[in-house]
């Protein structure tokens, strides 16, 4: 999978977020999207690496503390 077949799946599922939505007003859709997708990013990278965090984080290009904030966010710790 591609980095273009990942912003056409999250611009393919908005686009339909906005058209169930309708009129009503949409609000926190950052929040939505970072939330959704970074739970199973971070639970595919942990599988990926033996739930290595170090590994993990490298993966990632983040901290491993800031790794082991986002997994404890997610309940995955």
């Amino acid at each position: 999978m591609s980095k273009d077949s990942i912003q056409d799946a999250v611009h393919k599922n908005l686009e339909k977020y906005f058209r169930d939505l309708g009129e009503q007003p949409a609000s926190n859709i950052y929040d939505m999207v970072v939330l959704a997708v970074e739970k199973p990013m971070l639970e595919m990278v942990m599988m990926r690496t033996s739930s290595n965090q170090s590994q993990a984080a490298d993966m990632l290009g983040i901290n491993r503390n800031t790794l082991r904030k986002k997994l404890q966010q997610h309940g995955l710790l």
